[in-house]
């Protein structure tokens, strides 16, 4: 029984490329809650003033590890690039055979000659992206300078499939609204993530072999 088309079929999956979002590898704890650590013992020097008090004037505001953030997220790009080139060049030269002589038997016609070189080329590229919404992250770290580490995601589970957003970032504490929410605009170092599964992510792929033949295709 012959096997070359099984070992074709074999030959062909293997060339597959693996899917597009294998690629980005995200750490497991990446976006993970951070929970607060639980409070020192409080010390016994009879004081009544102890250290880690929060001021009156930062009321209610988030500033320690485990603290819930609202970040906006308005996240709009736009880039445009054009190019244009355009080239042209003409030459003639034309002789004039003498009346007498062994040249006389050449027309004035045969011996004129022309050429022309014209090139013209454009292109267009632009690109635009836009992200609004809303998602509540957890501090987890509070660095010495004021900074502090922010992560934390979303995942909405919809009829035909999940939805996920992911975002980590440093934020300032004089950027933190009265209500506890910043712009995705003030997040330095911010990491985005919109990523989906299921029958509608799908859909929106190119099949396993469509894949292969894309690659092996010269054109």
């Amino acid at each position: 029984m012959p096997r070359r088309p099984f070992n074709l079929a074999l030959i062909a999956l293997a060339l597959v490329p693996a899917p597009a979002f294998a690629k980005d590898k995200v750490a497991p704890d990446a976006f993970a809650v951070t929970m607060p650590a639980p409070p020192p013992a409080p010390p016994t020097n009879g004081a009544i003033f102890q250290g880690g008090y929060v001021p009156l004037t930062s009321g209610g505001r988030a500033g320690a590890v485990g603290d819930i953030i609202t970040i906006q997220l308005v996240e709009r790009t736009a880039a445009t690039k054009s190019n244009a080139a355009q080239t042209q060049r003409d030459g003639n030269i034309g002789l004039t055979p003498p009346a007498t002589g062994p040249l006389s038997l050449f027309n004035p016609s045969d011996v004129a000659m022309g050429g022309g070189q014209q090139f013209k080329g454009k292109g267009d590229a632009s690109q635009s992206n836009a992200l609004s919404g809303e998602v509540s992250v957890t501090i987890a770290e509070v660095y010495p300078n004021g900074t502090m580490l922010v992560k934390g995601e979303k995942l909405l589970t919809l009829n035909r499939g999940d939805e996920r957003v992911q975002i980590s970032g440093i934020v300032r504490a004089i950027d933190i609204g009265p209500d506890n929410r910043i712009l995705s605009t003030r997040v330095a170092n911010a990491h985005i993530r919109y990523v989906g599964k299921g029958e509608i992510a799908r859909a929106s792929k190119q099949g396993w072999l469509q894949r292969f033949f894309s690659i092996i295709s010269p054109f």
